[in-house]
């Protein structure tokens, strides 16, 4: 049987088990949380994101949760910089134009902040004379920093970005920086 873990991602950390930054000074990796062997991440999760990731010792699984030929959905809670309009988030539902193409549909809503939120160090930079929005945003692609080119597209920066959901797994009550097996 698959070992399947979730793991809540800190800022900072990178997805994987080992670094070798270019300049030498070791990053924190997911060694610095997690010791348990042969368990590899099923996809990545940029180091300045945070959230949900899926480790599973079982290769068939890992390359249909990480291959986007499978189309399994991710769920992001993202702060946004600004208040997106509705034609704005009309124009991520419906798929905007980047540099390497258009994006597939996605479903997108603007909500509230998601409650228990953990402080996230560094903190977020608050500008007082901009404000901020939530919004979800579930994508079934998996291109590099889509989420963040996504809504630098419509005018609003990506100020935080949280994964929230791995097709059926959600990040749900997991602690910043714990794991569990599912």
């Amino acid at each position: 049987m698959a070992r399947v873990i979730l793991f809540n991602k800190p800022f900072g950390v990178l997805s994987q088990f080992t670094d070798k930054g270019s300049d030498g000074s070791p990053r924190p990796t997911l060694s610095k949380y997690i010791n348990v062997p042969r368990v590899y991440p099923a996809g990545r999760l940029d180091r300045d994101s945070e959230g949900l990731m899926v480790l599973t010792d079982n290769g068939a699984l890992q390359s249909k949760i990480s291959n986007p030929i499978n189309k399994m959905t991710k769920t992001y809670w993202v702060q946004v910089e600004g208040t997106p309009s509705g034609a704005s988030l009309a124009k991520l539902n419906n798929g905007v134009l980047l540099k390497d193409g258009k994006t597939a549909p996605a479903k997108v809503q603007q909500i509230d902040e998601p409650d228990d939120l953990w402080e996230r160090d560094p903190p977020v930079r608050f500008r007082l004379s901009v404000p901020d929005t939530w919004i979800s945003i579930t994508i079934a692609e998996g291109r590099n920093r889509q989420v963040r080119r996504m809504t630098a597209a419509i005018g609003h920066p990506t100020l935080r970005l949280i994964r929230a959901q791995i097709g059926e797994w959600k990040l749900g009550d997991l602690a910043l920086g714990k794991w569990t097996d599912v």
